[in-house]
């Protein structure tokens, strides 16, 4: 079988993974059976029923609620560099099928196999992010496993979540192989980019939200666009690419900001897009009291609800940002509101749209459901891989 140490769970705790679950919660396990803080994080085990019986391999980290993670039922091939090689072949016939362009996320964690890693890919610059002990210890065997698989010019560890915390890891950013830029290039429904992978936002660039980008298409053409929270242009410099005859981009950074219209340039839109630094909630407000008007407004905030203690605080966010974008738009308008807190659910959203509708004394319809692309796979039991909505609402005087 194996050589691995053994987790065991108490009776009954195994229905969760016979049924499809990978996460393995430290109330589940026989402690007295198998110490489990006698385990280092980062440790693979070998994962038993109650009488035994092996249920597959796991990662294990003594500290977490979730305190395992099983990333293969077949016991007898722990993480390796050829499991490795294996995982990200099946993982790229996925993008393969789905995607002409070799611009996509590659691995998105548990949903492809391999628990605590996120793969973003740029053509032949892969970005990786790690937020385990156990993928950190194997990152070599994993930098090897793309190099064979893709022959790459350079991938780059970005190694600076919040989750490495949580795993006792250190944050760093450094190239592990050949050599990575500051800017990389991609393109999008059509769209030329530059990417900031070692000083951007997570791994320098959001494919999650490609699909719904997709739908502004057609929707834009010589209408006035407002962009909250744009980053780099994904929803911005497209929507001028697709046609608008004005877009207007908001967000915090500089530096960002500086990027997006490198972007513009870079599709030569820059003449149809203007820039405003600040607080998105403070720049709404001017805007609104400078009498702006707009035909479409999007809104794509970071998450407002990172934790479920946070819920009601920033549900109450979503809901004056939403109700801010509405006051902006013209009649018969179209709000994107968008969400990737995995802890409000597209009901909740769809509520918050209806709420700020009714506040403004307007009526809203929802046209559209934007969801997350095939390049972050849904895992059928962990609902929170689902975690992006983006509704698209015709906002109405009464």
């Amino acid at each position: 079988m194996t050589d691995l140490p053994r987790l065991r769970l108490k009776i009954n705790e195994e229905r969760r993974l016979r049924e499809g679950h990978v996460w393995i919660f430290s109330n589940e396990v026989d402690i007295a059976a198998t110490p489990l803080k006698a385990m280092n994080a980062g440790d693979q085990v070998l994962v038993e029923d109650s009488k035994g019986k092996a249920l597959g391999l796991a990662i294990v980290n003594p500290n977490a609620l979730i305190c395992g993670r099983l990333f293969n039922r077949d016991s007898a091939h722990p993480l390796s560099a050829s499991l490795f090689v294996h995982r990200l072949q099946i993982a790229a016939s996925l993008r393969e099928q789905w995607f002409t362009e070799p611009y996509y996320r590659l691995v998105y964690g548990d949903s492809d196999g391999l628990p605590g890693v996120v793969i973003d890919r740029f053509a032949d610059i892969f970005v990786v992010q790690l937020s385990n002990a156990g993928m950190e210890r194997l990152k070599s065997a994993l930098v090897d496993a793309l190099v064979k698989v893709f022959k790459p010019s350079g991938v780059l560890f970005k190694n600076d979540g919040k989750m490495r915390a949580v795993e006792g890891l250190d944050s760093y950013v450094e190239v592990a192989y050949g050599e990575v830029p500051d800017r990389v290039a991609l393109r999008e429904n059509g769209v030329a980019f530059e990417a900031l992978v070692r000083d951007g936002q997570k791994t320098g660039w959001f494919y999650d939200h490609r699909d719904a980008r997709a739908r502004l298409k057609g929707l834009v053409e010589g209408k006035r666009v407002l962009d909250v929270f744009s980053y780099l242009g994904g929803w911005g410099v497209q929507a001028a690419a697709f046609g608008a005859s004005e877009v207007h981009c908001v967000d915090g950074s500089e530096k960002a900001l500086d990027q997006l219209m490198r972007n513009a340039k870079l599709n030569g839109v820059e003449s149809r897009v203007q820039t405003l630094q600040g607080d998105a909630f403070d720049a709404l407000t001017a805007l609104k009291q400078d009498g702006e008007r707009f035909d479409v407004v999007v809104l794509d905030p970071p998450a407002f609800i990172t934790r479920r203690k946070d819920h009601k605080a920033g549900l109450q966010a979503y809901r004056r940002i939403n109700e801010l974008g509405m006051r902006l738009l013209n009649r018969d308008g179209l709000l994107v509101s968008a969400s990737c807190s995995m802890h409000l659910g597209r009901h909740e959203l769809v509520d918050v749209i209806r709420a700020s509708s009714r506040h403004i004394d307007r009526q809203a319809q929802i046209v559209h459901h934007g969801h997350q692309g095939a390049d972050h796979p849904i895992h059928p039991a962990i609902p929170e891989t689902e975690y992006l909505k983006a509704v698209f609402a015709r906002v109405l005087p009464i």
